[in-house]
């Protein structure tokens, strides 16, 4: 059939380009004149997973602090979903996170924790209560969900704050070194069920880790080293690239240069 003279014909529309779930670009940031972040830029799509390694103070708390809108960067930006930070704080709802100190309410039941969080999201109380059940089920707390949080041993308490981070279905989640001083088995267990977060919830994560044997060889690696970005790859391609055998020689041979 051919098209009539007035007829305007339109190329194929190209695919959209992805947001990155997260997305930070150029930061810089300092503490007085001590510069704690030089020029960081990092891009994690939706339903990646990257494991953030670094001595102590390389920047990884400052990171996940700018992250999490307690600080503003000194230059560079950061955004969510496409959405800036300094957009307001709207941008920080999509974001999940498990601190590395505790922040559960300890005279509330693990159910009360969940709801409260649910009612600040304001997710509605049906869909509420759904939510809170599968993320109970799935971390095997349905018979603690009365229990008041002060009688839960430190593993259970992990658990209920995994739980928590992810009822509102964020696009990326931050784990601050979210196993550690918990048992093996119950370390084990947790890795497992984060591992499988960017499958099971459809969200990035960003993790921070001291412990090696979290990583996976295949997984993505970023290495924070005196504020800056020093690898973003394969763990295994990491260690090739610097000629050493595991991530402990890389991260020793980093912290020596």
């Amino acid at each position: 059939m051919t098209a009539s003279p007035s007829a305007t014909t339109h190329p194929p529309s190209a695919s959209a380009p992805t947001v990155a779930a997260l997305d930070i670009r150029h930061v810089c940031f300092n503490y007085g004149k001590r510069q704690a972040l030089d020029d960081v830029s990092i891009a994690i799509e939706a339903g990646e997973r990257v494991m953030l390694l670094g001595a102590n103070g390389a920047g990884k708390s400052t990171l996940f602090s700018l992250i999490c809108g307690l600080f503003a960067p000194d230059a560079g930006s950061i955004a969510i979903n496409g959405m800036k930070l300094l957009q307001g704080a709207a941008a920080l709802a999509p974001l999940g996170i498990v601190f590395q100190s505790q922040t559960l309410d300890l005279d509330l039941s693990v159910e009360q924790n969940l709801a409260y969080f649910c009612a600040l999201h304001g997710i509605e109380r049906k869909r509420a209560r759904q939510r809170i059940e599968l993320a109970l089920q799935r971390l095997e707390l349905l018979d603690r969900r009365r229990h008041k949080v002060r009688t839960l041993n430190g593993g259970h308490r992990r658990r209920v704050e995994i739980a928590r981070a992810t009822l509102h279905e964020p696009s990326i989640l931050l784990l601050d070194e979210p196993t550690v001083g918990l048992d093996i088995p119950t370390r084990m267990e947790l890795i497992s069920y984060i591992r499988a977060l960017p499958d099971t919830h459809g969200c990035a994560v960003l993790w921070a880790t001291h412990l090696i044997d979290e990583i996976d060889d295949n997984d993505r690696v970023l290495i924070l080293h005196q504020g800056k970005v020093q690898r973003d790859d394969q763990a295994l391609q990491c260690c090739a690239e610097a000629g050493v055998n595991d991530l402990s020689d890389l991260l020793q041979q980093t912290m020596q240069s």
